[in-house]
Order: structure tokens, then sequence, then C-alpha cells
């Protein structure tokens, strides 16, 4: 007598349907997509604004006082780039960002280089760099103002105290992080102490340093908004200076204007960076490394890589 049939388990079970796939956490989506999500984002921002303000003056879900409607702020544009001198405020503001945040990276990135390399720098610096990061950059005014007198020379120093602590922090940070083995294959071959420094430490971290020097960049353009607030005498403007005066009028669409465009001059900016950035380092980042070559062919000629024709 045989024993009844079992019957298999794919017969009874009904079809599980094949797993969706779906974006890895932290992973990337493509460009198309994300472009097409940046929009939207956008286009929810502005239409919200346009229902918040739509509408008579008194019937607005927010008062014409506090925010201007999209149209009025179009309406605004050619008096900002015209009488209230848009483009050449902005020019000023650049400068500024340039001179104190150009001054921080000029002493921050060696001293950061020295406190990685020589403990005792390191232990030195620990409180001053501690009391920089967390110190109010409001407070820094009145204290530049003493110390600095009032002008532009204070601005720049304002922009230059308020950012030299992260940029030294940020470099020191990021020559620690070179792996040891480069140290030890370096004093295996008989390199000195400065060789180390300057030939494999330094170059192996430059990198890393002028990625935070990209970042701290946009830091030290919002810190020059708080500086420019105060203005005295003949004073050049600038964007900070832009949007008080309108404050003190009681006019709403100037200020939107310029926060509009301090972030896309901001972004324009970083994008240059980090092309610059890309270019300059290939190994890490896959530029296409034209200006190390130009650079190289200023200093030892351009056809000195070249065989000559015969």
């Amino acid at each position: 007598m045989t024993a009844p049939e079992v019957p298999s388990s794919s017969a009874t079970s009904p079809e599980v349907p094949p797993a969706r796939p779906q974006t890895p956490l932290r992973g990337d989506i493509p460009p198309v997509t994300a472009g097409l999500w940046a929009i939207t984002g956008v286009a929810v921002v502005l239409a919200a604004w346009f229902i918040a303000t739509a509408g008579e003056a008194e019937a607005r879900l927010v008062s014409p006082t506090m925010l201007p409607s999209p149209a009025e702020t179009v309406t605004a544009i050619p008096q900002v780039f015209g009488q209230r001198k848009l483009v050449a405020n902005t020019l000023v503001t650049l400068g500024r960002v340039c001179l104190g945040f150009g001054l921080s990276a000029a002493v921050g990135v060696p001293l950061g280089v020295a406190a990685a390399c020589f403990p005792a720098v390191r232990a030195f610096l620990v409180p001053l760099n501690v009391f920089g990061r967390n110190i109010p950059v409001a407070a820094l005014i009145p204290l530049t103002f003493f110390l600095f007198g009032i002008g532009e020379f204070q601005k720049v120093m304002f922009l230059f105290i308020a950012s030299v602590a992260f940029v030294i922090g940020d470099a020191t940070t990021a020559v620690l992080e070179v792996p040891q083995r480069y140290v030890d294959t370096a004093l295996t071959l008989g390199a000195s102490r400065w060789q180390i420094i300057t030939k494999v430490l330094v170059p192996l971290a430059a990198p890393t340093i002028f990625n935070s020097l990209r970042l701290l960049f946009g830091l030290a353009f919002g810190y020059v908004m708080l500086a420019e607030l105060v203005k005295f005498g003949g004073d050049s403007g600038g964007l900070g200076d832009l949007i008080n005066v309108s404050q003190r009028r009681g006019e709403r669409e100037p200020i939107l204007i310029v926060l509009v465009v301090i972030p896309l001059v901001a972004y324009a900016i970083d994008r240059a960076l980090w092309w610059l950035q890309c270019d300059l380092f290939p190994h890490r980042y896959g530029g296409r490394g034209l200006v190390p070559r130009f650079m190289h062919g200023l200093l030892h000629g351009f056809g000195s890589g070249r065989e000559a024709a015969p």
C-alpha cells in the first residue's frame, strides 16, 4: 500500500511578488530625479508664498507690511539693481569676505598643520581654539570696535577672528587623519621631520583642508552680514547695509531680493570652488588636473615634457 502524496509547498502557498528595488540608505538618486525633487521643493515654497499673499491687502493671510507678494517683489527688482546698487553692494561684500577669510586661511592653515605635527603647539592652541569656536559671533563686534576702530579694517578683522578658529581646527584634524603608515614609510626611507611635513602630511591632507575651506567660506559669507549691519560715516555699504537701510525704511521687497541673491551668489562661488577642488586634486575627486598642468607649464616650460620633433 503506497503512502498518499504530500502536496508540495510551492503548489499551495501563494506566489510572493518580487521585492521592489529600494534606494539604499545614504545612497544617491539619478540626477534627473534629484533635479525634479529640487524643482518641486522650490515650487512648494513659491506656492505657499503666493497663497499667503494673494488678494487685496485686507484679505491676505499675511499682511503686506510683513511679507509682500511675489509680483510686488519682482516689480521692485529694477529699483534694487538701479537706485540701491545691488551689484556694487554685492561686490563690496564679496571683497570683504575674500580679505577676511583669506587672512584666516593664510594664518589658520599653517597653525593647524603645526598643531597636528607638534603636540606642544596643539596643547597651546586648544584653549584659544575652544574660545574662538564657541564665542557668540555678535559679541565680537564691540570687541573689534575697541581693538581696530570703526571702518573697513574692523570688518575684515571681524571676519578673521570669527573664522580663524574653525580653520585651525579643521586643518589640525585633516593632518591628524593622515594614516601613520605614510609617516613610517617616509622615516624608513630616511626623510627628515621637515620633509615628512612638507612632502607627506601636507600633500595628503591638502584635499581635505581645501574642502573644509570651501565649506567655511560660506560660513564667513554669513558672518559678513552681521558686520555690515553697523555702518559709520562714509563706509561702503554691502548687502548687510542694504538690508539694514531697507528695514529702517519699512521696505520689505529689497530685503527679500537680497535674501534670494545671497544664496545664489554663495552657491555659484561654492560650485566654482568645487570645480577648482576637483581640478587641483584629480586623484581624489576625479578632475582633469588642468590647473596643476598649467602651473607646471609656467614653472618649467610648456614644452619641457615633450620630446623634440624629429
